[in-house]
C-alpha cells in the first residue's frame, strides 16, 4: 500500500508542475542504482563519466539531477554521513535539515546559493546510492513537490 501511495503522490507532483511532465526511470548498469523523474523538465543529459558510476540530468532553469552510486570504501553509514555533512566547512555550503533512518539519511540546504537535497541509501552489498537535486530558489516553488517523490523512488537491485 506504502508503494502505491507514494506512486500516486509522484504523479500528483508531476500533474501540479506540468501537464506534460513524464516520469523516467533510470538504471544505472554499475551499480543498480534506479531514480525516476520528469524527463521533460531534467532533459539535457550529460555525459556518462568514465567510471560508469551514475549520470546527470539539467534543466533549462538552472537545476540539476544526478543520480549515482559509490563503493562504501570507508564503510560510512547514514549518521556518520549526516554528522560529516553538518560539519563541512567547504565554502558557502550549509545543511538546514537531516534525517536518517536504519539504511538511509538525507541533508537539504544551501550550496552557492542554490537549494541542495541529497538522499543516500547504504546497501548490503557495499554501495551508497545517491541522488541530488540542486536547483536556484527563483525556482523553488516547481521542485518542492518534485523533491520527495524523486528521492522515495532511489532504490538498488
Amino acid at each position: 500500500m506504502k508503494r502505491h501511495r507514494s506512486i500516486f503522490i509522484f504523479f500528483a507532483a508531476f500533474v501540479a508542475t506540468s501537464a506534460v511532465a513524464a516520469p523516467f526511470t533510470y538504471v544505472n548498469a554499475r551499480f543498480g542504482t534506479v531514480c525516476t523523474f520528469p524527463d521533460e523538465i531534467f532533459n539535457d543529459r550529460q555525459p556518462e563519466p568514465d567510471n560508469g558510476d551514475g549520470q546527470q540530468w539539467l534543466s533549462a532553469d538552472g537545476a540539476s539531477l544526478t543520480c549515482s552510486g559509490i563503493l562504501n570504501v570507508d564503510n560510512d553509514t547514514p549518521k556518520g554521513f549526516v554528522a560529516a555533512e553538518k560539519a563541512s566547512t567547504e565554502p558557502n555550503y550549509t545543511v538546514t535539515y537531516s534525517k536518517t533512518g536504519k539504511n538511509w539519511a538525507v541533508v537539504s540546504g544551501l550550496k552557492g546559493g542554490n537549494i541542495f537535497y541529497e538522499r543516500r541509501l547504504f546497501g548490503k552489498d557495499g554501495v551508497i546510492r545517491t541522488v541530488w537535486i540542486e536547483y536556484p530558489p527563483t525556482v523553488k516553488s516547481k521542485y518542492d513537490p518534485l523533491v520527495g517523490a524523486i528521492a522515495s523512488s532511489l532504490k538498488g537491485p
